[in-house]
């Protein structure tokens, strides 16, 4: 069992990294396919999305749902316990935006 030094940590470590934030932001709206996400996280690998999502499912932040068709399609969305990240993400932006502004850095989009 891993031990933590303080409630930050345990945070930083089912939500830090690169990519998982970004995929939680663009998952709380709604449900998307792989392809969707593919398409908004910019600059994330195919085999990369697919680790963070499943770290993400292991860690009860999202949903993925197989429909039985052809061509196969997933779907992936937010757990409740993902979706309660909601405020924390939104807030995130927000300092983002108002550092960005500050320090005159350009902001492709803003999500």
């Amino acid at each position: 069992m891993k031990v933590y030094h303080c409630d930050f940590e345990v945070t930083m470590e089912v939500i830090g990294g690169k990519w998982k934030g970004l995929i939680l932001y663009n998952l709380i709206n709604g449900p998307k396919r792989t392809s969707e996400l593919k398409r908004v996280v910019h600059g994330i690998t195919q085999k990369m999305l697919i680790q963070t999502l499943r770290e993400l499912e292991d860690d009860g932040l999202v949903n993925r749902k197989m429909f039985n068709q052809v061509p196969p399609k997933v779907e992936y969305s937010t757990t409740e316990l993902g979706q309660s990240l909601e405020s924390i993400l939104i807030a995130l932006c927000q300092w983002g935006d108002r550092y960005a502004d500050k320090h005159s850095l350009k902001v492709m989009y803003k999500l």
